[in-house]
């Protein structure tokens, strides 16, 4: 018999799964049921994380898979992210690393992101020019 904490929901039941069975009991809903069976055969999450980002007011950019991927995988997951730079301007949902690690899975952006404009008072290469008065 396997226990297990209930994410689906705040409640956070404890659960008992027959490993021969599947039987999940301990549940406060039918959702914690699925969820108890489906977390022994085959446990998945869905994987959120942050990727650097250029030409906005913030470095970096959060993302997240748009399902979820097994366990076994989230690691090759963020060293796929580790590498990734996207330029500003993005927007949610956008598509930021189709199909990772080879699934079905892609990175969609989780915010907009603006492009950032260059001041007014900027000697040309981004950098604020300094004013004596």
């Amino acid at each position: 018999m396997a226990e297990l904490i209930c994410i689906v929901c705040p409640r956070g039941c404890l659960l008992h799964v027959d490993e021969q069975s599947g039987a999940v009991t301990g549940q406060g809903c039918a959702r914690g049921e699925a969820y108890g069976a489906k977390e022994l055969r085959n446990p998945t999450r869905v994987v959120t994380s942050t990727v650097a980002v250029t030409g906005a007011v913030h470095r970096r950019l959060p993302v997240k898979t748009d399902r979820e991927v097994p366990k076994a995988l989230i690691w090759d997951v963020m060293r796929a992210l580790r590498g990734v730079r996207v330029a500003a301007p993005v927007r949610c949902g956008q598509v930021i690393l189709p199909n990772v690690c080879g699934g079905e899975a892609s990175v969609v952006a989780t915010r907009d992101m603006a492009a950032q404009a260059v001041p007014a008072d900027t000697a040309g290469d981004g950098q604020a020019l300094i004013h004596y008065l």
